[in-house]
């Protein structure tokens, strides 16, 4: 199984008690009830893990929030320099009330425990935004249309990192921001859904799909499946929480019955 980031890690340590949960707020430490799909790359038997300069899937919020709670739904990375961990970033649409119409989109990571653990810095947006909170910025995302995240080695400054959200329906990109940091590739890709909304609120869907990566041969990488993660009662995770497969994407469900088990291996159909 692909090793969680620190940021995972420490959010599966935030252990608070209680059984199942299906109604009322999530009991984490960070007020939240998160699940993930960890990414399985293909690789040749007893070849070391390949060395990813690009990821990217398509993000698409089929049903959306209709309470003011915040909803992240991002795709995130480790960041490696040797074998040093210099930390992890994501990537994604959030529904946040701060913005105008509620829709923003995030570049924004944390550099590992052994690097100090601290918000990783990075460029000025040209999308708006405030000052207090760089990584998101005002993005008019809109249900039932898909938007192709990002993330890949900045053209301009040297050590910067950047992602970019692109409108499939119109073909329009947007550059969200560089991070500045000290590593030369990504590691361990996983997409997830972060809810702080109550676990009996509306439920709402997201589909994931032509999930993607690129490494330093420039070879275009697909997984051949992901692994499905769920925050445990225990760590204070909503029990309601499901995932879905068609064989070409995989759905992301709040407040519906749990259908697909912890640990389970959702593939995908070969093109």
């Amino acid at each position: 199984m692909s090793r969680l980031s620190d940021r995972l890690r420490a959010l599966a340590s935030a252990v608070t008690g209680g059984g199942p949960r299906v109604a009322g707020p999530p009991r984490s430490g960070n007020g939240a009830s998160s699940f993930h799909l960890l990414w399985e790359l293909p690789a040749a038997r007893g070849a070391p893990s390949p060395r990813l300069v690009e990821v990217s899937a398509t993000l698409e919020v089929l049903v959306p929030p209709a309470v003011p709670a915040l909803y992240f739904w991002a795709m995130q990375v480790d960041l490696l320099s040797g074998a040093r961990e210099a930390g992890g970033a994501h990537t994604g649409l959030q529904w946040n009330r701060r913005y105008p119409g509620g829709t923003a989109v995030n570049w924004g990571g944390y550099a590992s425990q052994a690097e100090g653990g601290g918000v990783l810095p990075g460029s000025i947006s040209n999308l708006p935004g405030f000052a207090d909170d760089p990584h998101t910025l005002a993005y008019p995302w809109k249900a039932n249309r898909p938007y192709r995240l990002r993330i890949f080695r900045s053209p301009d400054p040297p050590g910067a990192w950047r992602a970019e959200v692109t409108d499939v329906v119109s073909g329009g990109v947007s550059s969200i921001r560089d991070l500045f940091v000290d590593c030369d590739r990504l590691a361990r890709p996983i997409v997830w859904s972060e809810v702080f909304a109550d676990c009996d609120a509306p439920s709402v869907t997201v589909r994931w799909s032509d999930l993607e990566a690129v490494d330093e041969t420039g070879a275009r990488l697909r997984p051949d499946r992901v692994r499905v993660n769920y925050q445990s009662a225990g760590e204070g995770g909503c029990a309601n929480t499901t995932v879905a497969a068609d064989g070409r994407s995989i759905l992301q469900v709040t407040n519906a019955p749990r259908a697909t088990p912890q640990g389970a291996l959702l593939g995908f159909a070969r093109r």
